[in-house]
């Protein structure tokens, strides 16, 4: 794999910055920013969207102009569910007389379920 990508930010190119700027006098254009892949590094992660995107917004702009394709791609067809133990709400009253409530939300763990 090539060390750089280019950013597949749809408007990337548009930003007026001097990073973007390139060419010779005269004929000068603003280019779309290279996005460095670190695969040696231990910490990359292949799977990661950063890794074509030079910013949030690129990414941001990316994902709107091609939200329906994206979605297309793997459709939710039905909602996803967590196990959850029945959620606890707990009654505090401070020393003023102000009175607050903790809800807790306990994940049940199925990770060693067999079947």
């Amino acid at each position: 794999m090539s060390s750089h990508v280019w950013c597949h930010g749809p408007k990337c190119h548009t930003y007026s910055t001097q990073d973007r700027v390139r060419g010779t006098k005269g004929s000068k254009v603003l280019r779309t920013r290279k996005v460095k892949q670190d695969t040696d590094r231990s910490w990359y992660n292949p799977n990661n969207f950063y890794n074509y995107f030079c910013s949030q917004s690129c990414y941001n702009e990316f994902a709107n102009t091609h939200a329906q394709q994206i979605i297309r791609i793997a459709p939710r067809t039905e909602p996803l569910e967590t196990r959850i133990e029945d959620p606890t709400k707990e009654k505090h009253t401070t020393s003023w007389g102000h009175t607050y409530y903790d809800h807790t939300i306990k994940k049940i763990d199925t990770s060693n379920n067999v079947g």
